[in-house]
């Protein structure tokens, strides 16, 4: 007797869909697993390194070196605080500061509690608090990119305690950005939560490649970057903070552009003149018109991630911004400053 299935168009169709949905499930199942197993992995050999410190029932990681003014170092959107100590900066800056860098909420060991919009103004608010527990009264703040957003928002929450500010390759008006709903659709209700625990990770990963090298272009990664363990930046947590983050960024910047000429702290601001990923001219050039007592520092043939790429001048326009800012800045010490931490940074 014949199949009817054969006979019946229909019935084909319906059994092709069943396969496919079938296959697709499958596949799914499959990155979901491999996701866990690549990120429960990433963890055991790359445990906080830092220490806690608790606001309201929230956990914020932070890494703290040497002594001297505070100095709070802010990362940017999709890295971690660790990714001051892979480049050395933050071991460079301890020398001279108390530094403190925090993993944002959401990034690296920090929590981000659902049902709170982590807008620049949120963030600082909750690093002020933080700051407190920590026993820093008064801070010199330096942010990169998104970071950059943060810091501004601490300055004009409480510039009393802001002393002055170091923003790096920082996006600081609104404007189209054409990366933005590709980047931001992990962080969607519900099928943002299927990507983030499935395909974005794994096309996270394949892409790496392609992503260093954009943000750090027209330089070659160096091998400070190149040590960066990518999933760590690619677990399912991190996946949500840094696409929440892309989807924040231009109603963050329109939130606080019509504040900015009311700081009167100093500002200095860095960028590279060839960053394919924040246009200096549009951004940085345009904020130093803005505000009263800023420096501008474009950096020649230099890209997006000028924590690797510019220690030395960052270290200079830090010691220079705490000099314009009034405070007593120690001399710098030769050779590593103390590590203050659960566990000794792990490479």
């Amino acid at each position: 007797m014949p199949d009817l299935d054969i006979l019946n168009p229909a019935a084909q169709r319906g059994k092709r869909w069943r396969n496919a949905g079938l296959l697709s499930a499958a596949t799914l199942a499959a990155a979901y697993l491999l996701v866990r197993v690549q990120s429960a992995r990433t963890e055991r050999a790359h445990p906080p390194a830092g220490s806690f410190v608790e606001v309201d029932g929230l956990r914020l990681h932070y890494l703290e070196q040497g002594e001297g003014p505070v100095l709070v170092l802010l990362h940017g959107n999709m890295v971690m605080a660790d990714d001051f100590r892979r480049s050395g900066l933050l071991e460079r800056l301890a020398r001279t500061y108390r530094v403190i860098a925090f993993d944002r909420p959401g990034f690296g060991y920090s929590d981000r509690p659902r049902g709170v919009s982590w807008t620049p103004d949120a963030q600082a608010t909750l690093l002020h608090q933080a700051l407190g527990e920590l026993g820093a009264a008064e801070y010199l703040v330096l942010g990169h990119s998104w970071g950059t957003l943060v810091a501004l928002a601490m300055a004009l929450q409480q510039p009393e305690r802001v002393r002055g500010l170091v923003l790096l390759s920082g996006y600081y008006y609104p404007g189209p950005r054409l990366d933005v709903p590709v980047a931001a659709m992990p962080a969607l209700p519900l099928v943002g939560g299927l990507m983030r625990n499935t395909v974005s990770p794994l096309l996270g990963r394949l892409m790496w490649p392609l992503t260093a090298k954009g943000m750090f272009s027209p330089c070659a990664v160096p091998n400070s970057f190149r040590r960066e363990p990518p999933w760590m930046l690619l677990r399912p947590s991190q996946v949500r903070a840094t696409a929440a983050e892309a989807a924040l960024m231009i109603p963050g910047a329109a939130v606080l552009e019509g504040r900015y000429g009311e700081l009167r702290m100093p500002v200095t601001i860095m960028a590279g003149e060839n960053d394919r990923v924040m246009d200096p001219h549009g951004h940085s050039e345009r904020l130093h018109k803005t505000l009263p007592d800023s420096e501008l520092v474009l950096l020649p043939e230099m890209g997006h991630m000028l924590p690797h790429l510019a220690q030395e001048e960052i270290v200079d326009a830090v010691d220079q911004l705490a000099e314009r800012a009034g405070l007593s800045v120690p001399a710098r010490l030769d050779g590593a400053a103390p590590y203050h931490g659960d566990a000794a940074p792990a490479m």
